[in-house]
């Protein structure tokens, strides 16, 4: 029985061989992905979810399929270590084994011994074609001259705190006349602006008459009186010298300006203390301007200001700065800087929107610059791309100064004449891009 067996074993162990010889096929000559990728290899294998690759054999009956192209691997003499194979393009994309991309191009390897050469940590290099199709464009970091510069921000004028007067009244009574009776009316200084029927002042100035008879301390204390109650000094005179208590109470200008809030009208009861009129002096104005967080340390008191106005285009108004607020808005991260104007032909008014430049004092020093556009700046990071030469770039972090309208100062990280990167095409001035451009270019440089 045991020979029988053996016996068909071996006739099929033959039938087998002779199928094989007539179909024409002969050990395998290399192995292939199963999904059909540009990946080989010449013994068997499996992929990185633990299916077989699938093996290619001769055709008899067509042209012998060509077998990879092998990747290029350094010399078995050579002592330099491969750490890792990256894109041949240039793209985020590296590999522990040779490998081919979906065009059938080997992936370069990265030696170990390639940082100490002079590429730190993070740089990547692009091909001259991949370059081209960027439209990648650098320029060089240089020195600029300590220069005055020009501090521009949007503005809002308001009235000079320092000339706002509240006019009002000590005594309750009732205005019988308006001697200003509209919004926006200049006054000048001590000028009466209304007259005010007072109960109260009637009695206070008979009580002054009645002492003014007795004479001594009575006397002097009724005086005192009247003058707490702001009578003025005409009003005791005339009721010295005429012996006769008024019927009004006149209310006078404090200061000069114009009318700005008139809320009472004729006939009405006021209370003592009741606001009657608001006042501004216009010859002076305040322009307060909200500069940019990194501007303010080139702001100082004393420097000149330009202001323009929708409202007056082509005339431009001249004011010196004269106070920077001790806080900053915590939404928009800008501080206010108060403008003196002055106003003599009173054009400008309280309200007006106004673009001002402040000239920035300049420095003793020349300063290391580069063009703005060469900044990927996330908000919390500051970075440029300095080209080291043979499609290298390094991404570098940098600490940045003042800026200025094409330029901005940098403080740290480069060097004088070191290149970097200032135009391309997929460097897009956007949070979100920058960080995936900075991303790109970091992990191509990552095994």
């Amino acid at each position: 029985m045991r020979s029988v067996v053996l016996i068909c074993a071996a006739i099929g162990l033959a039938a087998i061989g002779i199928a094989r010889a007539d179909d024409g096929r002969h050990p395998p000559l290399y192995y292939q992905d199963p999904d059909g990728k540009a990946l080989y290899s010449p013994t068997p294998r499996k992929t990185a979810d633990g299916r077989d690759y699938r093996p290619v054999f001769e055709d008899a009956s067509a042209p012998p399929a060509p077998a990879p192209t092998p990747t290029p691997t350094p010399p078995a003499s050579s002592n330099r270590r491969i750490l890792y194979y990256r894109n041949p393009m240039g793209l985020a994309d590296t590999s522990p084994v040779p490998k081919k991309d979906s065009m059938g191009m080997d992936y370069v390897p990265v030696y170990a011994d390639e940082g100490a050469q002079g590429d730190p940590p993070g740089t990547v290099r692009i091909s001259p074609s991949r370059l081209q199709t960027l439209g990648v464009r650098t320029e060089a970091a240089e020195m600029r001259p300590a220069a005055a510069r020009a501090v521009r921000a949007t503005s809002i004028l308001q009235f000079d705190e320092r000339h706002l007067a509240t006019v009002t009244t000590k005594m309750p009574g009732w205005i019988e006349h308006l001697a200003v009776a509209a919004t926006g009316d200049p006054v000048k200084r001590g000028q009466v602006l209304a007259e005010i029927y007072s109960p109260d002042l009637v009695a206070s100035e008979e009580e002054y008459l009645v002492a003014a008879r007795i004479g001594g301390a009575l006397g002097a204390a009724s005086v005192q009186r009247l003058r707490a109650l702001d009578i003025p000094e005409e009003e005791i005179a005339r009721l010295r010298r005429t012996g006769h208590s008024a019927r009004r109470i006149a209310v006078v200008a404090p200061e000069d300006g114009v009318v700005i809030d008139k809320p009472v009208q004729q006939g009405m009861r006021v209370d003592a203390g009741a606001a009657l009129y608001r006042t501004a002096d216009l010859s002076d104005i305040w322009l307060i301007a909200q500069v940019q967080e990194q501007d303010i340390g080139a702001i100082v008191p004393g420097q000149p200001a330009r202001a323009s106005f929708v409202a007056f285009p082509g005339r431009i108004f001249e004011g010196t700065v004269e106070f920077i607020y001790p806080s900053l808005s915590a939404e928009t991260r800008s501080a206010r800087v108060r403008i003196v104007i002055p106003n003599p032909d009173r054009a400008l008014r309280a309200a007006m929107f106004a673009n001002v430049e402040m000239e920035a004092a300049a420095g003793t020093a020349p300063m290391l610059t580069v063009p703005n556009s060469a900044v990927l700046d996330s908000g919390t990071l500051q970075v440029v791309l300095v080209a080291r030469g043979e499609g290298r770039f390094e991404p570098r972090q940098v600490r940045l100064g003042m800026h200025g309208d094409d330029w901005v100062q940098v403080l740290d990280g480069i060097r004088q004449g070191e290149r970097v990167v200032v135009g391309a095409n997929f460097l897009i001035d956007s949070e979100s891009n920058i960080r995936a451009a900075l991303q790109g270019f970091t992990e191509g440089a990552k095994p």
